[in-house]
């Protein structure tokens, strides 16, 4: 079935009309490019997951990696796939120059890589933690650590990883083990264990790069114990040779329900005389620095999960326009032509609760990366802090309302298809199982929440609680001013004094209360205000779809808007109420899951 992957218009709709992203022209950074060369950019992404990718897509899924005890073995045609990406410099779009990148906005790189990650699914990963742990070297590497490890990634030579988690912590970082010794020559041995490593081992480069997690002799318990190392999985010689193995041995491969493209791996480090690392900013910093290349993932983390419910959206529709069956209800004429699914009332709100979810994932997932943008590029200092603040807080709904509810709509577009959705013949299964990971890693669900109501809420004051509340206060005034949104800018005032309260609520149950029941239900509050959230950003896509229509567009377009005005509608009437139930779970303290024994299960 020759589906699209995504909906261009839509794809334009995001960049141009609701995040304006050609204002990002007048920045110096960006002065090189025009709307031309951010289309160019993206149409090559395109081309190149439709002629290198799509082809091996189920490929990919159904001959996952294998180990023979020395080498893993993937399948040959991901290795001129993935060099085709470096090839284009899409693998190091937002780079600067003088490392080899292009020098693009994140927003516009995000969107190329929409192509590739829908088409190569995780078999792009190998290339986004390359990027990720760039990233975080040029931020506090220091000169020597960029140009020996870094501009080899940017090139597409070496890619690279992040090994945090280990067989007896998992993500209770603070127990870690893996050792770290200095040595007279500054650098240090390293020795320990790592798991469910993403691309830990490949044939897709010349070297690996791990950002590895290790804890120094005599250094403090728990997580201000930790230090950050380079260590590759081979020596590099001073003309930039590979030189010899570092000690960086393959223990397994993990075989996965999904994301079976990108190769999960068990690592050993410094078996014999210890792994040579190389530090990276100070000792006992280490999850510091790491916490910027986590932070990026967990962005990573939440496209992936807006990009695949896309996919399997657009998957689904197209077979539901395409595929006959039954009659309607009204109809009582047997010998009358069968009708496109997509006309009996169900599946068009099935269709309609998967494009509420996707659409609405995406638009946060690009507020993020555009965040990411202004935190660094953004005009005056001002601008770029107050940037940070927001994204510093939003994270952890940028990582998990996508990844949450990017499989409810893959679940429903196997549904939608039926028989034909649940055998791998169609992708949309694919999509869901690939999907699945997300609410997992970069930090679950659950952690998450943690986070979100013991740090970033009451944090600096609640700066990043207040600031999020003032963009959407902004928002709701706009609004005001548009008719046909008037009522549901005041459902989303209604909303937004819900949060309040229940805010209010927590941190006093937080300040009073056994800190254990307080939290128990802290899920709960990340899925009320990452609810409310998408509410406002689908407001903000219906101010942009009613300043279209005011333009008088043509038919396909007028569709297109008062498309957007419709899932705006589903998403108000059917998932924002559930909020009411959320604040009775939250300011009650329910305690049901708390009060449950260990001995009852």
């Amino acid at each position: 079935m020759a589906a699209a992957m995504i909906n261009e218009r839509d794809l334009d709709f995001m960049l141009y009309e609701l995040f304006k992203s050609e204002q990002l022209l007048k920045r110096a950074r960006y002065q090189d490019h025009d709307r031309m060369t951010f289309n160019e950019v993206i149409s090559t992404a395109k081309v190149i997951a439709e002629k290198h990718f799509l082809p091996i897509r189920q490929k990919l899924d159904t001959d996952q990696p294998t180990f023979d005890g020395e080498k893993v073995h993937l399948i040959p045609e991901l290795k001129p796939a993935i060099d085709a990406v470096n090839g284009s410099g899409i693998g190091a779009a937002t780079a600067d120059y003088e490392l080899g990148g292009m020098q693009l906005p994140p927003i516009i790189a995000s969107a190329a890589g929409t192509y590739l990650s829908i088409a190569g699914g995780v078999g792009m990963g190998y290339n986004m933690l390359t990027t990720a742990n760039a990233n975080l070297l040029e931020a506090h590497g220091t000169k020597e650590l960029i140009d020996k490890w870094v501009k080899p990634m940017r090139e597409g030579r070496f890619m690279g990883t992040m090994a945090m988690t280990e067989p007896g912590s998992g993500s209770g970082l603070g127990d870690l083990n893996t050792k770290a010794i200095k040595q007279a020559d500054g650098t240090y041995r390293i020795s320990g264990n790592k798991i469910f490593i993403s691309g830990g081992d490949h044939d897709l480069s010349d070297n690996i790069v791990h950002l590895v997690l290790a804890r120094l002799q005599g250094a403090p318990k728990g997580v201000k114990g930790i230090s950050l190392f380079v260590v590759p999985k081979f020596l590099v010689n001073d003309d930039g040779s590979i030189g010899a193995d570092n000690e960086v041995a393959l223990a397994g491969l993990f075989h996965k329900m999904g994301g079976r493209a990108q190769t999960s791996t068990a690592l050993s480090f410094g078996e014999k005389e210890g792994s040579i690392g190389y530090l990276v900013g100070a000792e006992n910093q280490g999850l510091k620095y790491m916490f910027h290349m986590m932070n990026e993932a967990r962005i990573m983390v939440g496209t992936s999960g807006a990009v695949l419910a896309l996919a399997g959206y657009h998957y689904s529709l197209d077979y539901a326009k395409n595929r006959p069956q039954g009659r309607l209800p009204s109809c009582k004429d047997p010998l009358s032509p069968m009708v496109n699914i997509i006309e009996h009332a169900d599946v068009r709100r099935m269709l309609l609760a998967q494009k509420a979810y996707a659409e609405g994932a995406m638009a946060l997932v690009f507020y993020g990366t555009q965040l990411s943008d202004d935190e660094k590029t953004a005009p005056t200092a001002e601008q770029r802090e107050y940037a940070h603040t927001l994204l510093d807080f939003l994270t952890p709904i940028i990582k998990t309302w996508p990844s949450e509810y990017g499989p409810k709509a893959n679940s429903y577009a196997i549904q939608v298809m039926g028989g034909h959705g649940y055998i791998n013949e169609h992708p949309v299964e694919m999509f869901y199982r690939d999907n699945r990971l997300n609410p997992i890693h970069e930090g679950t669900t659950g952690i998450q929440s943690l986070d979100l109501m013991t740090r970033k809420v009451p944090m600096n004051n609640m700066k990043g609680y207040l600031a999020t509340l003032s963009e959407m206060e902004k928002t709701i005034e706009l609004a005001n001013q548009m008719a046909n949104l008037q009522g549901f800018a005041t459902e989303l005032t209604t909303a937004v004094n819900t949060l309040k309260r229940t805010t209010k609520a927590v941190l006093t149950l937080m300040s009073t209360t056994n800190i254990d029941l307080a939290l128990a239900n802290s899920v709960k509050y990340l899925e009320m205000f990452g609810h409310i959230i998408i509410a406002w950003l689908w407001l903000k896509q219906a101010m942009a779809a009613t300043e279209g229509l005011a333009r008088q567009p043509h038919t396909d377009d007028v569709n297109f808007y008062k498309g957007k005005l419709q899932a705006l509608q589903y998403f108000y009437r059917s998932e924002l109420p559930k909020i009411a139930l959320w604040e009775q779970t939250l300011t009650s303290a329910d305690s049901t899951s708390y009060d449950m024994q260990v001995d009852w299960f």
